[in-house]
């Protein structure tokens, strides 16, 4: 239980803009009560833009632009089966799932899979290019406004990943760091011909 609630106030945290740094092991639980009461006082400010998308449902449509400027649009990928990752360079988690990420474009590109990381990186393309000249992506990254946090239910912790049918339906939506397993799981059966 220690360690969840450890994963959840960093992921909570980091969307504020702070970061919870476990410098040492904490050896009493003083530490612990005041990140916790730390997280509660934020509470508040941690609102749901919009509401939870549930599988099922359609994804909603969006215009970002890419790391060069261009507009890039959902309706873009029409027909192909999409993991969307909300992400940052500056999450450990998000940076732990890129490896799973290029792997799955490589090996499900040809099959009509498409990967797209969604940045949201305050620092804009500058800071997400700088970043990639140190780790390859072979996929899109589009630099995300509030208008898609908001529609995609509000993006409360990263990494937040949604799968997308090939009819444009969610088929999942994972928070937090998730195996490659699992997204081969949910995607493979939407890459068959005629699925």
């Amino acid at each position: 239980m220690f360690l969840d609630i450890r994963r959840f106030g960093y992921m909570l945290c980091s969307m504020k803009g702070m970061s919870i740094f476990w410098p040492f092991p904490v050896r009493n639980g003083r530490w612990m009560w005041a990140t916790l009461a730390a997280m509660t006082a934020l509470a508040p400010v941690s609102t749901v833009l919009g509401q939870a998308l549930k599988p099922g449902q359609p994804a909603p449509a969006w215009q970002l632009k890419d790391l060069e400027g261009k507009l890039v649009k959902s309706s873009d990928y029409r027909g192909k089966v999409v993991i969307l990752d909300f992400w940052a360079t500056w999450c450990p988690p998000c940076r732990a799932e890129i490896p799973s990420f290029v792997e799955l474009q490589k090996q499900y590109g040809k099959d009509g899979l498409v990967v797209l990381g969604v940045s949201l990186d305050k620092e804009g393309p500058a800071a997400v290019k700088k970043f990639m000249t140190k780790t390859p992506m072979n996929y899109g990254i589009v630099m995300a406004d509030d208008k898609i946090a908001e529609a995609y239910g509000g993006i409360e912790a990263i990494p937040t990943t949604f799968i997308i049918d090939r009819q444009g339906k969610i088929v999942a939506k994972h928070v937090g760091l998730t195996d490659k397993s699992e997204f081969e799981k949910e995607i493979k059966p939407h890459l068959k011909t005629g699925s």
